[in-house]
């Protein structure tokens, strides 16, 4: 597993990787907020308050992770993995699934990497967690990176076994 700060060059630009903390969750939540609005998502509520309850609850309970891409002092990427388990099948025999969310990459930043090695860092964290595979819903902007990465379409969701 990679430290839990490293700056990396990624196509000219100094990029910080580092897990998410308390600190840094308001503007998570906020990119998080950018994301679904980019996505479609239709706003009929306050969607900050249960977020910042979910992440409050589950990355005190490791059940939540997130890598992070910093430029300086600003966030330009983010990912989550929420761990859930069910019972196990044929497919995943622990059960354990990684549930993948929050892959957003600031607009000035995209096409340079960042969200491969976001994924990449939170696919390792899935894989130390126990999880046998890694689930997403795609956006439409995100199939490609995914299929590149190897994870396979099945029907509405694409999965990546580990």
């Amino acid at each position: 597993m990679k430290d839990l700060m490293e700056t990396d060059k990624v196509k000219d630009v100094e990029i910080t990787f580092k897990k998410l903390t308390e600190k840094e969750l308001e503007t998570f939540i906020n990119m998080r907020i950018v994301q679904l609005r980019e996505e479609g998502a239709t706003e009929d509520i306050d969607l900050v308050p249960h977020l910042k309850d979910y992440y409050d609850r589950h990355m005190k309970d490791n059940t939540f992770v997130s890598w992070i891409a910093m430029d300086g002092e600003k966030i330009v990427g983010t990912s989550g993995m929420s761990f859930v388990e069910k019972p196990p099948y044929f497919g995943c025999p622990s059960g354990k699934i990684g549930i993948l969310s929050s892959m957003f990459t600031d607009s000035n930043y995209r096409r340079r990497g960042i969200a491969r090695e976001l994924l990449q860092r939170v696919v390792e964290e899935a894989r130390a967690y126990g999880c046998g595979v890694v689930q997403i819903t795609p956006s439409d902007m995100g199939v490609l990176l995914y299929t590149d990465f190897g994870f396979v379409r099945h029907d509405k969701f694409m999965q990546y076994k580990l």
